[in-house]
């Protein structure tokens, strides 16, 4: 076992059969970092819908999309937020330019007469499910999550994506009145230099973490 990383430029990046160029797949994954470090520079609204806007085609089960944004820019609802997160990325809270608290709605079932048309009945079968549809809400964010962090790439924002933190406590402070429920949170804005301390480390090859029957 070993925790050598290598640079960037000595990886080996083998030339797949995409459908997009190398500038595209370099943009949204192979020279895409977890970004810690921002410059001032804003993130505006415009920008944040235009992600949303791309990312909602994503597909989820049955079409719920029940990924939630708060997006937290005041320097007041940032030290509402920074409460709740651990300490080691508390100050990454207080300093990005924008915080998104990625939540999930269990009240998605709600949507299913315009999400789903063919399916809109499962709205009243779903309505006293309360745990199936937290269930399904948690897991279909979190596949909306993955997506949102690429959208963000595509728009030229950076991304530092964080666990680490009290959903409960954030849920009371932000959420009491719409029953949201966070997962996960994500500072977004541009790199500052590298934007990490860390240099880039290699992944496992397909042979590694695949199986063919």
């Amino acid at each position: 076992m070993t925790t050598d990383t290598t640079v960037l430029d000595g990886l080996d990046f083998p030339v797949p059969a995409l459908a997009v160029g190398d500038d595209v797949a370099d943009l949204l994954f192979r020279q895409a970092r977890t970004i810690g470090a921002f410059t001032d520079q804003p993130v505006t609204d415009e920008e944040l819908a235009a992600v949303y806007d791309l990312v909602k085609w994503g597909p989820t089960a049955i079409n719920t999309t029940p990924l939630r944004l708060l997006v937290v820019r005041t320097p007041e609802a940032r030290e509402r937020l920074a409460k709740h997160v651990n300490d080691g990325n508390r100050d990454r809270v207080l300093a990005a330019p924008v915080t998104l608290i990625v939540a999930s709605d269990p009240g998605f079932h709600l949507h299913m007469p315009t999400l789903a048309p063919h399916m809109a009945a499962l709205a009243d079968a779903l309505h006293p499910q309360t745990e199936t549809r937290e269930q399904m809400a948690r897991m279909n964010t979190l596949i909306q999550f993955g997506y949102l962090i690429v959208g963000l790439r595509a728009a030229g924002l950076d991304a530092g994506p964080m666990a680490g933190l009290d959903t409960e406590g954030v849920d009371a402070e932000f959420f009491a009145d719409n029953g949201w429920k966070s997962q996960l949170i994500i500072n977004v804005g541009h790199r500052e230099g590298e934007g990490t301390a860390y240099p880039r480390a290699e992944r496992l090859t397909y042979d590694q973490v695949s199986l063919t029957v």
